[in-house]
């Protein structure tokens, strides 16, 4: 007798758990990923923890006006990139992207050099600059000649662990745990709803641009003759449960994985800004630890390390529904993983009353 085990929603556990058995190097790989571009955040984020270096200064920390400003930003960048695509205006967004990833590699790159220089006693501020510029520019150039996936991913890592650290120092808990919120309604919406975010990644990955993350399944995989349609491609084609209902039964349904997984540069930020937050703006209590950049207290990194392995949760809780080949809105389980990670390590370690901060409008 054979028994079949389903979950919640008519899916078949054991359809997901041999699609993900198929694919778990390229899960493993950007899990990899994800937490890499996390750590090396965390690594920086002493360098930047400071008021003149905040995006909005040290009041704007806890107004939740900019927080507004920042997703208006998004929903108003989403549609730019989208409109110019559809006028094939490719040369435009793709120049503007690598503009903005140049400056976003200063903040990671420029405290490396930094601190290379400082170790062999030529550490000034000019050198640091200028090796800085140098690294930049080969690192872009490189992705514009050839944007193969480990380029690709290279630049991604970097300029995600900036982003991450350029907003985790801006904002409070609280207010990137509304920003995430929000963020992971839009998410769900533009990608299930509208699909409007599928369109924007099929255009990153027709572009080559590292506003994407890629997790190859094979050896010989490519990414260079990855063409702009995979998104559009996974919606179209029917999952297993789908074929099983249909009038065809003599062909074999078709396989969850794809060549490479992607994951939007995105996906790991949100996350990242509120581990990053949490060392920033919890108390400094419990053991200094100090490192070439500066010293971290060990209570907020516990809180920060927990709200890390919340993401990886519901990182997890995503992969149960990629593995199957159909295009997932990661934010709302990446984001409330982190939330819950965060809250939970939060009151073990510190209490319910240091977790959310005052805030204001404006």
């Amino acid at each position: 007798m054979g028994f079949e085990l389903r979950g919640g929603w008519g899916v078949k556990v054991n359809e997901t758990i041999e699609a993900m058995r198929d694919q778990w190097k390229s899960m493993s790989s950007m899990a990899g990923m994800f937490l890499m571009t996390i750590f090396l955040g965390i690594t920086i984020q002493p360098v930047w923890d400071e008021d003149e270096v905040r995006a909005f200064g040290a009041e704007g920390t806890t107004q939740t006006g900019y927080i507004f400003l920042e997703l208006a930003l998004i929903g108003i960048f989403t549609f730019v990139i989208i409109w110019l695509a559809r006028k094939n205006l490719e040369i435009i967004i793709k120049g503007f992207i690598m503009f903005s990833l140049y400056f976003s590699l200063m903040y990671v790159v420029a405290p490396y050099v930094a601190l290379i220089l400082m170790l062999t006693t030529i550490g000034t501020t000019t050198n640091v600059f200028l090796i800085t510029f140098i690294l930049n520019f080969i690192l872009m150039a490189t992705l514009w000649k050839y944007p193969e996936w480990y380029i690709v991913n290279l630049v991604g890592i970097l300029v995600g662990s900036g982003v991450i650290t350029m907003i985790g120092i801006s904002f409070v808990p609280t207010l990137i745990m509304i920003f995430m919120i929000f963020a992971a309604v839009y998410d769900h919406w533009a990608v299930n709803g509208s699909k409007h975010m599928l369109e924007l990644a099929d255009t990153m990955i027709d572009l080559k641009l590292p506003i994407l993350l890629v997790a190859p399944k094979d050896k010989g995989y490519t990414f260079l003759e990855e063409k702009g349609d995979v998104m559009k491609e996974n919606i179209e084609r029917p999952s297993p449960e789908d074929w099983e209902n249909s009038s065809i039964k003599n062909q074999s349904p078709p396989k969850g994985g794809r060549d490479a997984l992607f994951m939007g540069l995105g996906d790991v930020i949100f996350p990242g800004m509120l581990v990053i937050s949490t060392l920033s703006f919890l108390p400094e209590t419990g053991q200094e630890i100090t490192s070439f950049f500066g010293t971290i207290y060990s209570d907020p990194l516990i809180v920060a390390l927990g709200t890390l392995f919340g993401g990886l949760v519901g990182y997890f809780g995503l992969m149960t529904q990629v593995a199957k080949g159909k295009p997932q809105a990661g934010l709302p389980l990446l984001n409330g993983g982190s939330i819950l990670g965060y809250l939970i390590t939060g009151i073990i370690v510190f209490g319910p009353s240091e977790l959310i901060q005052e805030i204001s409008l404006f």
